[in-house]
């Protein structure tokens, strides 16, 4: 069932009683990825929230551009109007920096914190933009080439998220790819469980363990073999396991 949480801010819910645990999905997805993990749950008798973010499914795109810490205190006080105590807070991809900035900024709300293919960590790219590209930009910022150019650039070289994000959401992604969550890592004082994909290219298992590093002994990590980066539909059986793992401790 969808529901209000704030007057731009829609979840899906999942059981009855108190809610325990909070899943927030990754970029250009939408709370119901985690249909299935949030399906199980409530038939154990779990009561869950499945977030759509500002800019995706029913929740209207952010006033302002923004980053994981901008979603963090949009989404932050209607948690905190909806909850009746600490929950295991789940996040996926774009979602799992989110939950990450929320678990160390408001503790008080979150019980444990559950990251899966999040890039917590930024990555030096392998691959330069090309040279034309790179004219273009340059040529762009000094009024060189007009507003149609460059966009024919970005459409022509950008990466498949960027193309399909325009206004306030593209400014959001490019904030959000030049982010880095060290210090938050650093910070968390609840347990921190990391649950991967052994095949996940987007973000590749190295990020979990130098999160987990950073984290220190409040971190456990799990590898599961042949699943990629879209974990809340390959694989919610294993997420259900170790977010019941993380309600347990």
């Amino acid at each position: 069932m969808l529901r209000a949480l704030g007057p731009d801010l829609f979840a899906e819910t999942y059981g009855e009683g108190t809610v325990r645990v909070v899943w927030l999905h990754g970029w250009a997805r939408r709370g119901h990825d985690f249909a299935a993990a949030a399906s199980e749950l409530a038939h154990r008798g779990v009561r869950s929230i499945a977030l759509d973010l500002p800019g995706f499914g029913a929740s209207a795109p952010p006033a302002r551009a923004g980053g994981a810490r901008a979603y963090a205190e949009l989404v932050g006080p209607s948690l905190e109007t909806t909850l009746e105590g600490p929950v295991v807070l789940v996040g996926h991809s774009f979602g799992g920096t989110v939950a990450t900035v929320l678990a160390a900024r408001r503790p008080e709300l979150v019980r444990a914190l559950v990251l899966t293919g999040a890039p917590v960590l930024r990555t030096p790219s392998a691959v330069r933009a090309p040279r034309s590209y790179r004219l273009v930009r340059w040529a762009a910022r000094r009024g060189l080439v007009d507003e149609a150019r460059l966009e024919r650039a970005r459409q022509r070289h950008g990466s498949t998220d960027y193309r399909r994000a325009s206004g306030v959401m593209r400014e959001v992604l490019v904030a959000s790819v030049n982010e880095s969550y060290e210090d938050e890592l650093a910070h968390l004082r609840v347990p921190v469980r990391l649950v991967w994909g052994a095949l996940d290219a987007e973000i590749t298992v190295d990020v979990a363990e130098r999160a987990a590093a950073l984290v220190g002994a409040g971190a456990s990590l799990r590898v599961l073999a042949g699943v990629g980066h879209l974990v809340p539909t390959e694989a919610p059986g294993a997420l259900v396991e170790v977010v019941q793992e993380a309600l347990g401790s």
